[in-house]
């Protein structure tokens, strides 16, 4: 039986901290409106199901070509997360115009589209959330396409809620990140515990 709380713990904290995808949609919406980040923001939305698709396809064949690695990559898995709950607590919020390519126009479908091919944020979350909570209970590739739309339409909720409260959630981050990458990172630390329980 799959560990839901685990599962949705890591996704959450995963695609709703700050990444290359969260951070430009932000910047996208605070410099160009909301409406008009939409465009970049569905980019990312197309980039990331391609993506889940390619790690879901990935971790299958893993799986069937070499049965014995389902505990090698729940270590891994692990250890990625670790890392993550460690690179969480120790992050450093982003300071007010402190902006990668700015004076670039990063605001369209494109963009979006191509960044998720070199978001390496985005294709570890992938390999992980798959190989470590999906693939040991549902190896359908019907039920793997069905996941892979379901975490890309997740990561769209966040690129949603940064573009709406981008400013607003900047500000508060800046003031509280020590509490705030605390508990996500507490959040990460049990989600990698769990993958063993």
């Amino acid at each position: 039986m799959p560990n839901f709380l685990a599962f949705f713990s890591f996704v959450i904290v995963t695609l709703y901290t700050p990444g290359p995808n969260t951070i430009m949609a932000m910047s996208n919406a605070s410099r160009y409106g909301f409406k008009k980040s939409m465009e970049f923001n569905l980019g990312v939305l197309c980039g990331i199901i391609v993506i889940m698709n390619l790690c879901s396809i990935f971790s299958l064949t893993v799986y069937r070509l070499i049965p014995s690695v389902k505990p090698v990559m729940t270590a891994v898995g692990a250890a990625y997360i670790f890392w993550l709950a460690w690179r969480t607590y120790q992050s450093k919020p982003r300071l007010e115009g402190e902006e990668e390519n700015e004076g670039k126009d990063t605001n369209t479908f494109l963009t979006g589209l191509i960044l998720q091919f070199v978001n390496p944020k985005l294709i570890l979350f992938g390999i992980t959330v798959i190989s470590s909570f999906i693939l040991p209970y549902y190896n359908s590739p019907l039920l793997l396409m069905f996941f892979s739309v379901f975490l890309a339409f997740m990561g769209f909720g966040a690129l949603i809620c940064w573009s709406l409260f981008g400013s607003l959630f900047q500000r508060t981050y800046q003031k509280n990140n020590r509490l705030i990458n605390t508990v996500m990172a507490l959040l990460l630390v049990y989600c990698a515990i769990a993958l063993f329980l």
